[in-house]
């Protein structure tokens, strides 16, 4: 199944007085690759500003611009075109544990923890009993299953900058906690794992041509013979509901909207999302 979705994506931070300057990146582009191909983006700046792009180390599309002027605001919307669901993929090649240790090398900066996704000896401890006997492609699952059945989805119950640890310890977090959760004990496992960032269209089974309120979304993906796409918030693979905008090791790797600035103090603008289903 293939889906066309049209997304509008509006963000940015509001001052208490004025800002002299700024200097920004934006992450807000889906992402072309197997499954997924953007066919139109593109992300606007008001105050009105220069833009110029790059693909960072991790192949995410980054928007840069910055402000040399005063300004008491900084909005940033991003409008894309994208095809999703396009690839079907048939079984994974067979990847056992010992083949899994080979690519440690490889994938080092994916199987190694980082501040928000280290998690505790006892929890990885827990963790390893729940893969026991598994395969990697089944104990993948079987983590992240396990995540979201000791972790509900509370939105507004953490912040950005929640940690994994925190995160278990008050039993609740948003999707960003889940991902980081699951990501965190994957490696811990051995299993190469990444933070996926993007959209998620809410409804099964869209009308073609209603704009809904989407959501900003955070998922996973793990390596156990090739990159498999999994939503450990919803409990399902990632499918053409998924938009795939920025992936890296965390958060910090896939922000959408961050720079720096000399002013006054900020605060977040809020975020919008609305999706379209135009196919």
């Amino acid at each position: 199944m293939s889906w066309r979705l049209r997304i509008r994506h509006v963000t940015g931070f509001t001052y208490d007085g004025m800002a002299h300057t700024s200097y920004n990146e934006a992450r807000m582009t889906p992402q072309s690759m197997p499954g997924q191909v953007t066919l139109h983006s593109f992300v606007d700046v008001f105050p009105a500003a220069t833009t110029w792009r790059y693909t960072d180390y991790w192949g995410t599309q980054v928007t840069v611009f910055d402000l040399q002027r005063g300004h008491d605001q900084l909005r940033v919307t991003a409008t894309s075109l994208v095809e999703t669901g396009l690839v079907t993929y048939g079984e994974l090649p067979e990847c056992d544990w010992d083949a899994l240790r080979t690519k440690r090398d490889e994938f080092s900066e994916l199987v190694a923890p980082t501040p928000l996704t280290a998690v505790s000896s006892d929890i990885v401890g827990e963790a390893a009993h729940v893969v026991a006997g598994k395969s990697p492609a089944a104990a993948a699952v079987a983590l992240a299953d396990w995540v979201r059945e000791h972790v509900a989805y509370v939105p507004g119950s953490t912040g950005v900058r929640t940690n994994a640890q925190e995160a278990w310890a008050l039993r609740k977090g948003v999707c960003q906690d889940i991902a980081h959760l699951t990501v965190g004990l994957l490696r811990a496992v051995g299993i190469p794992a990444r933070y996926i960032s993007g959209y998620l269209y809410p409804l099964a089974d869209g009308v073609v041509g209603e704009v809904c309120e989407g959501q900003s979304h955070a998922w996973v993906q793990w390596w156990v013979g090739d990159w498999v796409g999994y939503d450990p918030t919803n409990g399902c693979p990632a499918d053409h509901r998924h938009v795939q905008v920025a992936r890296g090791r965390d958060y910090a790797d896939v922000t959408p909207l961050k720079g720096v600035y000399n002013g006054a103090l900020s605060s977040h603008l809020g975020v919008t999302v609305e999706i379209t289903r135009l196919a």
